[in-house]
């Protein structure tokens, strides 16, 4: 009888899985699982192990990453397409997933974009969803979605539209306000004094992108001013940061 036809004629009658052929065979078996084995892990393991390793992908993207690590207030200013906002809150996951911080908070002035939507139906979450989008699509990339919705039932990721921050105190936090742009000086003096204990507060904005009238926006007055003050990083990227596709360095550079 071929080799074949022999463990044709074992795996009809079982033998395989005896002690014995197993032995001979030197084949270790996998330790067997309460409710049976699979090798696709569930949601739920998913969710919880699956984490992109957070590496900088310019000169500019590491020294942001380092003033994230080590000042409590960052201002990062650059063009569109820099990584500005997905690093921000890719740095709010990491400190909440570590348990330096207690929440994130996200924060985006309502201003759009050259035309109007109109009014939206809902609750404030639901108004305020299309402009927030890009710091929920970073999330989702950190977090799956199911996680990130999971985070907001619980006040762990909480969205506050600027025109509410007004008296607040933010302990314990991962604030991220992203086109700060758009914020005008007075604004944008009243969101970062609203930073508490044990607290960071990531700011980003593109000073050529504001889409208020000329002059309005206060980002870069801001941003000259606080940069006398040591324990507060402001952190200019550039052209070169640019990690879109490489057309848009090109349009930025002469648009």
């Amino acid at each position: 009888m071929s080799k074949r036809s022999a463990i044709k004629r074992q795996l009809r009658e079982g033998v395989l899985d005896s002690p014995e052929f197993i032995q001979d065979a030197k084949v270790r078996r996998l330790p067997a699982r309460v409710g049976g084995w699979s090798p696709v892990p569930s949601n739920d393991e998913r969710d919880q192990g699956y984490m992109k390793t957070l590496k900088p992908k310019s000169d500019g993207q590491a020294e942001l990453m380092e003033a994230v690590d080590h000042a409590n207030l960052v201002l990062a200013l650059g063009p569109a397409g820099t990584g500005k906002t997905y690093l921000a809150v890719a740095k709010a996951v990491e400190a909440l997933e570590a348990g330096k911080v207690g929440r994130i908070v996200l924060s985006r002035p309502a201003v759009e974009a050259g035309e109007s939507i109109g009014f939206l139906p809902g609750d404030m979450e639901d108004k305020l969803a299309p402009y927030l989008r890009p710091l929920y699509d970073a999330l989702s990339d950190r977090l799956s979605m199911k996680r990130v919705k999971a985070l907001m039932a619980e006040g762990l990721i909480e969205i506050a539209p600027i025109g509410y921050m007004r008296g607040r105190t933010l302990n314990n936090a991962f604030i991220v306000v992203d086109e700060a742009q758009n914020c005008t000086y007075v604004q944008l003096k009243m969101l970062l004094t609203r930073l508490g204990w044990h607290s960071t507060m990531v700011v980003t904005g593109d000073p050529h992108q504001s889409d208020l009238l000329p002059g309005v926006s206060g980002l870069s007055d801001i941003a000259d001013r606080l940069e006398a003050v040591p324990e507060i990083a402001v952190v200019r990227l550039a052209e070169r940061d640019i990690v879109r596709h490489p057309l848009v360095a090109s349009m930025i550079g002469v648009l």
